[in-house]
């Protein structure tokens, strides 16, 4: 059995798969437990799978089911969200972030070269013993 049947047979059995559908956007939101239909959906689990844990309104309403699958949903509700608790969705604005300007203080080219003498002694000092070593 192929690795991504084995994990998707352990989702089903583990995991409670949930599909959330609006009806109107004005009313309460429906939330709906499809795992028991996953081995029998004509579109394959896959098509539940992607639509579980958020709104499925859309995906639901494009393939265009038919009024039996609508009446089929009812036995899969689990319950119902409240839209008027569910927090307003926020974007997220980056703060702009002040540029960095280079230093050239008299402090910052003590600093520098703290780091590159001692850097440049000991590339010379290689290059001494690799161009005096006796072979």
């Amino acid at each position: 059995m192929p690795f991504c049947n084995v994990i998707v047979a352990l989702l089903k059995s583990v995991m409670l798969f949930v599909v959330v559908l609006h009806q109107h956007l004005e009313h309460d939101i429906q939330v709906y437990d499809v795992t028991p239909f996953m081995d029998d959906h004509p579109g394959g689990d896959e098509v539940l799978l992607s639509a579980t844990g958020k709104d499925a309104t859309n995906d639901f309403e494009d393939v265009g089911h038919s009024d039996s699958a609508r009446d089929m949903m009812a036995k899969y509700l689990i319950g119902e969200i409240d839209s008027s608790t569910i927090p307003a969705k926020r974007t997220y604005i980056p703060t702009q972030q002040a540029t960095h300007k280079q230093d050239k203080t008299p402090e910052s080219v003590i600093k520098m070269l703290q780091f590159l003498v001692p850097l440049l002694i000991l590339g010379l000092a290689f290059a001494v013993r690799h161009f005096t070593k006796k072979e």
